[in-house]
């Protein structure tokens, strides 16, 4: 059965929960491995096997996380009677999710109370997207699609595009397409880390795939669906990766060793996604759904619980694994206060000759998620049991 009673999807719900606990190893990365802060794992000249896969498995989370997002925006669309009702919720939730960004998830990677160092992310992205998807719901599921493809696969176009400075024009770009660390002034700093254009667009084909898990389809037609598209966006990132045709910035190229060379191949480029990016990783997503429809075990439900909590997961984390970073520069021999990361302490790089291998990472990533799933577990039976609570789908 993947399909309760209340309209869970549990397969995306799983799919979900899996991004979210590989989410926590990459930021346990950030906090613990050495240098992290200042050292691209994805960097060919100094990365490892090792040190690459634990990065580019996570590549997975965020446009899987904005997909589904979308996903779910379709499903609570039809369970609703106007598309207006619809469009209020997305506003709403959006500029919720923008206002925890610039608040409650920026104190958590910082513990900055000046908030001097302002890091727009993924919440942000999705924030955005929803309060654009909100607009644009009103539009017919061709005109959708279309936007969708043309912001997700001919963004890539506009990468020869790059502004400087802080003029209006400039932060508008900042935005929209390029990753920028923009320095205000007075030791205030605005990290533009995910530019928005390519998220809407998956934002909006991931409203568009709610279609397969709208009440009623045939779930059979879904799988075939699944596997066609999921083969498909494989089929294509490969044969545009292959040629170096198009779709990214970055090329890869044949290195000294076969392992370096499968490396950069799939070392595309995330900031923003590329369309060689996106189809490596929403491809597997998609074939992910078609093999686990069915699933049903221990470890799946514990995913899935996590799956359906995703927002109360990811801020939890974020402190829990902060916190923990304040023991670990302790034990390193340092002041707590260097995991403060203001403006000025994180462009001083003080923390760039701190950390631990990747061993450390590992069992502090484990020790993480064994320690939430519980909160989850609590949460999840919370807004199971108190569904006429409102303000629970804000959460």
């Amino acid at each position: 059965m993947t399909q309760t009673k209340n309209y869970r999807i549990e397969s995306i719900d799983l799919l979900r929960g899996v991004v979210m606990v590989i989410m926590a190893l990459d930021h346990v990365r950030d906090y613990f491995h050495f240098g992290s802060f200042y050292i691209d794992p994805t960097d060919l000249a100094t990365t490892t096997p090792l040190l690459f896969f634990t990065r580019w498995i996570t590549h997975f989370c965020a446009p899987v996380f904005v997909f589904l997002a979308g996903t779910s925006a379709f499903l609570y669309a039809s369970r609703r009677e106007t598309r207006g009702e619809v469009a209020r919720f997305l506003l709403t939730r959006g500029l919720w999710l923008i206002f925890l960004e610039i608040t409650v998830v920026n104190f958590a990677w910082t513990f900055d109370a000046t908030l001097s160092l302002h890091i727009l992310q993924v919440i942000w992205a999705i924030g955005i997207s929803m309060v654009v998807l909100s607009g644009l719901i009103f539009l017919p599921r061709y005109a959708l699609l279309a936007i969708g493809i043309l912001f997700v696969g001919a963004h890539n176009l506009l990468d020869a595009f790059t502004a400087q400075g802080l003029s209006p024009q400039s932060i508008a770009w900042y935005l929209l397409h390029q990753q920028q660390l923009s320095v205000l002034g007075k030791g205030i700093a605005i990290f533009f880390a995910y530019p928005v254009i390519p998220w809407i667009g998956l934002m909006i084909l991931g409203y568009l795939f709610g279609t397969f898990y709208q009440k009623g389809y045939d779930a059979a037609e879904r799988k075939k669906w699944l596997l066609r598209l999921g083969l498909g966006a494989i089929a294509l990132f490969i044969v545009l990766r292959s040629g170096n045709f198009y779709g990214d910035l970055v090329p890869w190229q044949p290195r000294e060793t076969l392992g370096y060379s499968i490396i950069s191949f799939f070392n595309t480029t995330k900031y923003p996604p590329s369309l060689a990016f996106l189809l490596m990783t929403i491809g597997p997503a998609l074939l992910f759904l078609y093999a686990t429809e069915n699933i049903k075990n221990r470890v799946s439900d514990a995913l899935v619980t996590i799956g359906r909590v995703p927002l109360f997961y990811y801020v939890i984390h974020l402190y829990v694994v902060h916190l923990l970073a304040i023991f670990g520069v302790l034990y390193a021999g340092r002041h707590w206060a260097d995991m403060v990361l203001t403006a000025k302490a994180f462009m001083s790089a003080n923390l760039a000759n701190y950390g631990y291998n990747l061993a450390v990472v590992y069992l502090v990533w484990g020790s993480v998620v064994l320690a939430l799933y519980p909160l989850c577990k609590r949460y999840n039976a919370y807004k199971a049991a108190n569904r006429d609570k409102w303000w629970l789908s804000y959460l």
